[in-house]
């Protein structure tokens, strides 16, 4: 096609939309925390819902505030009507969404919003609209033109209505106090679940532990050290708090007389990088990984290969680089 230019073409609609981002930004105000008070105050669920380019935006807010903690369902207006109005239950609060907020498809929600008083946040673009006057709490979207030139197609519309969906979902995640182990709940798989896994979830623990005592001769010290195949023996005292460690670099060091001494005698105090079982294994890579080499781009090569998982000074398990691997995270 002579003289079109689709990158300019690209331009001109990522920048409508994004000053028509900046606008509904700017337009912000006490309503919108009334919304996320009324979602927090839910007992229920968040059901959103609408109908055509809306309802494929209302799915997705459903399945972000799913995904960040909060119970929610897409209910589509037009199924509402035959039947699907009986998923919407008492202590729950809907999400309407509708440009116009005139779809004669919304009625019946409406309706039974009033009738069972369920509190109904709608996000239109016209407040006066049916939609806007039957709602509890309106969201106004911003008076911005669609993206494209002629015809008058769902964009920019649509692209606020899933920008304020996630404002609700992150403003209601952040007042719950939603943590990234709370968030690994919710996505147990792929790279992200792996990265949001704790310590807890991939230390060996019990009979596992390679663990002698202070006094313990250094021939029983090898025997756990080489039997647990971890390379390295904790040393803890009588009331089980972990003392010290004994690794390779220890045995070479003490190798005169070696087997006449005590696990406390070659130890080295601390050890100093332990790990809590609730920490993130994302972080516990950090921690093995911290002043190792790495090309550009790329994880740094782990220091330390092995951490003691520590609670209220006992050891409660051990981690290995070789868990991180095999679970993904680095």
């Amino acid at each position: 096609m002579s003289g079109f230019d689709a990158v300019a073409v690209a331009r001109r609609v990522l920048t409508v939309e994004g000053e028509a981002l900046g606008q509904q930004a700017g337009a912000l105000d006490a309503t919108f925390a009334r919304a996320v008070d009324r979602l927090f105050a839910a007992k229920g669920r968040i059901v959103c819902t609408g109908i055509g380019k809306s309802g494929h935006v209302a799915r997705k807010i459903a399945a972000t505030f799913a995904s960040t903690g909060s119970q929610a369902i897409f209910v589509h207006a037009a199924e509402a009507s035959h039947g699907d109005l009986g998923m919407i239950a008492d202590g729950d609060v809907i999400l309407a969404l509708s440009k116009s907020g005139e779809v004669r498809e919304l009625a019946d929600v409406l309706a039974y919003a009033k009738r069972f008083r369920i509190p109904l946040i709608a996000m239109t673009a016209e407040p006066q609209s049916a939609l806007g006057r039957g709602a509890d709490v309106v969201l106004r979207l911003a008076d911005a033109a669609e993206a494209t030139s002629e015809v008058n197609a769902p964009t920019t519309s649509t692209t606020l209505q899933m920008a304020l969906g996630d404002a609700l979902a992150v403003a209601l995640l952040e007042r719950r106090g939603f943590k990234p182990q709370d968030f690994h709940v919710f996505h147990p798989g792929g790279k992200l679940g792996a990265m949001l896994r704790t310590v807890g979830d991939l230390m060996h623990g019990g009979e596992e532990l390679p663990l002698v005592g202070a006094d313990a001769p250094m021939r029983e010290a090898l025997l756990v050290m080489t039997g647990k195949r971890f390379g390295i023996v904790g040393v803890v005292d009588e009331a089980r708090r972990l003392v010290g460690a004994i690794s390779d670099g220890d045995l070479r060091r003490h190798i005169e007389g070696l087997l006449d001494r005590t696990a406390l005698e070659v130890m080295t105090p601390g050890p100093r990088k332990t790990v809590p079982p609730d920490m993130l294994a994302s972080e516990a890579l950090a921690i093995m990984t911290e002043g190792g080499a790495a090309d550009a781009g790329e994880t740094a090569l782990p220091r330390v290969t092995v951490l003691f998982v520590v609670e209220a000074g006992r050891p409660v398990g051990i981690l290995h680089v070789h868990d991180l691997l095999r679970a993904g995270v680095m």
